[in-house]
């Protein structure tokens, strides 16, 4: 039997035209399970959230089981972590599936990741296409299987929360990340740890950067961080994840117009891994060489961060 999907799309209301995409593609993917869409509408109007997608009709195939849509309010922590954990507990499906609503399913995302829950797997990726501006970059991970150490030496970008397919009852969201920074990182590690994630390495997700201030929150991206090292030891065991995130403390740093912070934490990158790129990138920034904006819209163009 197809397990049934219950599909959770955090939305503050504030992007329709965003989330009313993110929703008819999530309804329409062939797929012959029941799908069950839980908008959860956090710090906003369920009632006008529900008016903005009303007209999106899924088209179902005779035979199909129906599609069910709700739009609820956040009734946890205010915030990311809230808002997917009430969709959680609002399903009664075999698995759970994360969608943000400024990203878009591609056709065959559902099915190839149900497939991949075979036995001995309870937890699902797949790799992405980048959109930021007119261009669009798939981001592969040349595996099928994704394991704590790969999590532990990348962040890994195509291991995204809009990806997110398991086993529902196995994983919640740890609400305590502090302004929900790195909460789909931490559940991918938590999920790694317990057996590797499997993978489908094609792009079957439209992530779309550009449409959030996210990557511009300084100081909630270093507290992240620091939540991150402190939750898990292991990451700065190994000297090339601890130079990537050290690095990336170094940058968000320099960004705010900390100079002895960058300084201090790009010695540290430096110590963890000499050929580590963001502790000079973050020491330029600090110095005034170019700006922080500058180096993601030119990251972010070839479908990278910092």
């Amino acid at each position: 039997m197809t397990p049934s999907v219950g599909v959770v799309i955090p939305t503050t209301g504030k992007r329709p035209e965003q989330l009313r995409a993110a929703t008819r593609a999530v309804l329409t993917q062939d797929y012959p399970g029941r799908i069950d869409l839980v908008v959860v509408v956090d710090g906003g109007d369920p009632i006008a959230v529900a008016e903005q997608i009303a007209d999106v009709v899924a088209p179902r195939s005779k035979g199909d089981e129906p599609h069910c849509v709700r739009v609820l309010p956040n009734r946890l922590s205010p915030g990311l972590p809230g808002a997917r954990n009430t969709g959680i507990a609002a399903s009664d499906t075999d698995l759970v599936a994360f969608c943000d609503d400024d990203d878009v399913w591609l056709p065959g995302k559902l099915a190839a990741q149900s497939e991949a829950l075979g036995p001995g797997a309870d937890f699902s990726s797949c790799a992405i296409e980048v959109e930021y501006g007119t261009r669009r970059v798939p981001r592969l991970a040349g595996l099928t299987q994704v394991t704590k150490a790969d999590l532990v030496r990348s962040r890994m970008v195509m291991v995204h929360s809009s990806t997110f397919v398991f086993r529902r009852g196995a994983y919640w969201v740890d609400e305590s990340a502090p302004m929900g920074q790195n909460e789909d990182w931490d559940l991918a590690l938590r999920a790694a740890k317990r057996q590797p994630i499997a993978h489908v390495d094609r792009p079957l997700v439209r992530v779309r950067w550009g449409a959030s201030q996210y990557v511009t929150k300084w100081a909630d991206r270093i507290a992240g961080l620091e939540w991150m090292l402190a939750r898990h030891p292991e990451l700065a065991v190994d000297p090339r994840g601890a130079a990537r995130i050290y690095g990336q403390l170094a940058f968000h740093h320099a960004a705010m117009g900390r100079r002895r912070e960058a300084g201090r934490w790009a010695l540290r990158t430096f110590a963890a891994r000499a050929g580590e790129p963001r502790a000079p990138i973050a020491l330029a920034v600090a110095a005034g060489f170019v700006s922080a904006p500058a180096v993601l819209s030119l990251l972010h163009d070839r479908g990278h961060g910092i």
